[in-house]
């Protein structure tokens, strides 16, 4: 199984180590409640190593010191928002980029914008965002078509057959992706499988191995990630020269081909659809499908809707929008499992958040996952409950958080129609079961995932 435990410390290291090469005057942002450095070299590096995650030291930070909290990395200090209250204050115009997108290309060493500057940024996320929504509505039927072969499948087994929940998904967010991201070539299962074999090591390696400094000192690592990584680039820039020359308009890479975008950006734009793609689309559908397996009750109110709003017939892309309950499921899973719970942003303006001044070229961490569990704005917390998302006040917090509307991350959109075309399907054909005696062990980091393989079982609808 892809291992989609991925560097939620290092996300600050190379973000933060952007900040001090790009911003090296930047100011102190004094003030602030939060820890000391314990080391003068690294500040606070080693507690947040020693609590696990960057999402578990973001909670205990924030019960220490309330909603607003400051720790250190180096010499140099990060504020962290940890309440919707203190988000909604905050005063940061900067939306030319995403910050999930600009995490992972940091990462890859790529640069976010087309290199002159903002409104070149903003030109370069329209093409991303509409080249994804395009290819959804131009490929809908493919992604239906994968959906009824991976739910035939399940109609085969024998009732009492335990189903692994995170292969088979992982392995639908890989066809599905690489097929709508790069075309019919990747048919192919051999291709499949070597897609993600360098898809494995780029994803394992690009966040442990700086965490540490692992993966300098070992030759023979940095060797695998480096050759994974150049021939995931050198497959990338293969497709989109081939698609080029066959004057094909119908996935991802098509629609960037029809852009102003450089070769180089176009291999960029695939290599972050396609990582960020698979790990956010599988991590949605196996957590919305264990919490579905869990709670009956929520399962045949679903059930219910998807029989009077689509009766008998396959769901279509009009269809989705009036899949209400539907919305509200996946909201409510992507609540409860945190299944982002953490972004981030660079202060480009001088900013307040109650007394507090956050100078420019600040990073501003956004803890969502504490914020997404805060008993504050979410009665009941820590039950799964779509009823919850049919509160205005409950919808607005959501949406602040990014987490719908317009500023909904371009691949958590993706993700959701996916998961959408899932349920409709699945639901009205077979019943969801828990296996009995399972604990599920969270990993939450940047995407938040079990630790181990998740089981179910499925029983034919009368």
């Amino acid at each position: 199984m892809l291992d989609f435990a991925i560097f939620a410390v290092t996300f600050v290291i190379i973000l933060v180590g952007a900040v001090l090469y790009l911003y090296p005057s930047s100011r102190r942002a004094s003030g602030i409640p939060g820890l000391n450095p314990t080391d003068e070299k690294d500040g606070n590096l080693q507690d947040i190593v020693n609590r696990g995650s960057l999402h578990e030291f973001l909670v205990g930070l924030h019960q220490e010191f309330g909603a607003v909290a400051s720790f250190w990395f180096g010499g140099r200090p990060v504020v962290s928002l940890g309440s919707v209250q203190q988000l909604r204050q905050h005063i940061n115009p900067n939306h030319s980029t995403d910050s999930f997108e600009t995490m992972l290309k940091s990462l890859l060493g790529y640069q976010s914008g087309m290199g002159g500057g903002a409104t070149e940024s903003i030109l370069r996320k329209k093409s991303y965002e509409t080249a994804i929504n395009n290819t959804l509505k131009n490929s809908f039927p493919l992604v239906l078509k994968m959906v009824e072969e991976l739910v035939e499948k399940w109609k085969s087994f024998p009732e009492d057959q335990h189903i692994p929940l995170c292969a088979h998904q992982l392995g639908l967010s890989m066809k599905t992706v690489t097929q709508l991201a790069l075309g019919e070539s990747f048919r192919d299962n051999a291709e499949v499988i070597s897609f993600r074999k360098n898809h494995d090591a780029i994803w394992s390696e690009i966040g442990k191995g700086y965490l540490d400094g692992s993966l300098e000192k070992s030759t023979s690592r940095k060797g695998h990630y480096e050759k994974a990584l150049s021939e995931m680039e050198s497959m990338l820039l293969s497709v989109a020269r081939e698609r080029k020359t066959q004057r094909k308009q119908t996935v991802f890479v098509d629609a960037l081909l029809q852009s102003s975008l450089t070769e180089r950006q176009i291999m960029e734009d695939c290599m972050v659809f396609t990582l960020a793609g698979c790990a956010i689309t599988a991590n949605l559908c196996i957590w919305v499908l264990h919490f579905l397996s869990s709670s009956e009750e929520v399962q045949e109110k679903l059930h219910k809707e998807l029989e009077e709003v689509l009766g008998s017939d396959p769901v279509t892309f009009d269809k989705i929008s009036q899949l209400r309950y539907c919305q509200q499921v996946l909201n409510e899973t992507v609540r409860t499992a945190k299944l982002t719970p953490i972004a981030a942003r660079l202060q480009e303006v001088e900013g307040k958040v109650d007394q507090h001044v956050i100078p420019k070229e600040t990073l501003v961490i956004y803890a969502l996952g504490v914020v997404l569990q805060d008993s504050e704005t979410w009665s009941t917390p820590y039950r799964f409950d779509p009823d919850r998302f049919e509160e205005e006040s409950v919808k607005k917090s959501f949406c602040l958080l990014g987490f719908s509307g317009n500023q909904t991350c371009p691949e958590l959109r993706f993700a959701y129609t996916v998961a959408t075309v899932l349920l409709s399907t699945l639901v009205r054909q077979l019943k969801l079961h828990p296996l009995k005696g399972q604990v599920m062990e969270v990993r939450s980091e940047l995407v938040s995932t079990p630790k181990d393989e998740t089981w179910i079982t499925v029983s034919r609808r009368s």
